[in-house]
């Protein structure tokens, strides 16, 4: 069998970080090539990166959110290509913004199917939700790490809330660990 944690896989990256200034999104969504501004729709304007690809959600506050990132690299390098566009449209943009990461989201795969009424038996009530009518995983609310991690029939694992890479591999650990434990993973 293989180990489960070579199978983890960042889906998502969010972060956060600011400018310390309010901006007048208007005229940045003017003069910003390739931004998305329709504050009738949303109250942020949109700036997609290529390479890496992500988008930006910059609002009048200065505050600013990084996602769709597949690395923490990744939003590290496309939020620097955001303080250089800011930049060039000489809007002073400190030389080194504090990043936050706010939530990794990550796939993995056990590699076998799950029985998901056993596994919420198994696992007590206090840290599930499973409603099958509702939707198909179940949600298991982990403590240590503090991740939320959705469990499939298929064996498919998605953990989300994690602030750091390790966190979903150690999440795996403690799934795996656990379902052994209760002899619901053979």
């Amino acid at each position: 069998m293989t180990d489960p944690k070579e199978s983890i896989n960042i889906e998502n990256v969010v972060a956060s970080t600011g400018i310390e200034q309010e901006l007048d999104l208007q005229s940045v969504a003017m003069d910003l090539e390739g931004a998305d501004y329709d504050p009738e729709q949303f109250p942020g304007l949109v700036y997609r990166t290529q390479d890496p690809k992500s988008a930006a959600l910059i609002f009048r506050s200065g505050k600013i959110v990084c996602t769709g990132a597949n690395s923490t690299d990744a939003v590290h390098e496309s939020l620097e290509i955001v303080f250089d566009k800011l930049r060039e449209l000489n809007i002073p943009v400190a030389e080194d913004p504090e990043i936050i990461v706010q939530n990794i989201v990550s796939s993995a795969d056990l590699g076998r199917t799950l029985n998901l009424n056993a596994i919420a038996i198994g696992l007590g009530l206090e840290n599930i939700e499973y409603e099958p009518e509702q939707f198909p995983g179940l949600v298991y609310r982990l403590d240590e790490p503090e991740v939320v991690a959705l469990l499939f029939g298929s064996g498919k694992l998605v953990i989300t809330g994690g602030k750091q890479v390790e966190d979903a591999k150690q999440a795996v650990d403690v799934i795996v660990t656990r379902l052994e434990e209760l002899g619901l993973l053979e």
